[in-house]
């Protein structure tokens, strides 16, 4: 499921995608997804997209958390949480930071 939920957010023009395994060290999911968006337009339009997917081919009840302009939407799938950034409250907040005893399986620019 991660990687579909990757191949769609590359598709979709999503920069600096990068999937953690927090399995060892989080007991509410076991994977975050993190990615950026070049504009408040393209994190809502990136969001809305794996909503979609999640729904139609997962058939995960899910729904995008945060506002557009904020710079930061999340959508919880249970195993997986998908952390949608913009480049500066990507920088600030530094989940790879925080989270960084997790491994890093895939990694693209």
């Amino acid at each position: 499921m991660a990687h579909e939920i990757i191949n769609a957010l590359d598709e979709k023009k999503a920069e600096n995608i990068l999937l953690l395994d927090i399995q060892e060290i989080a007991s509410f999911t076991d994977y975050f997804i993190i990615c950026t968006g070049s504009s408040d337009r393209m994190l809502g339009a990136l969001a809305n997209d794996i909503e979609k997917k999640a729904r139609k081919e997962l058939r995960i009840k899910t729904k995008a958390r945060g506002i557009t302009g904020s710079g930061w939407i999340t959508i919880d799938l249970g195993d997986i949480v998908v952390h949608f950034f913009s480049p500066e409250q990507r920088e600030f907040y530094q989940l790879e930071e925080l989270w960084s005893e997790g491994k890093s399986l895939v990694r693209m620019p």
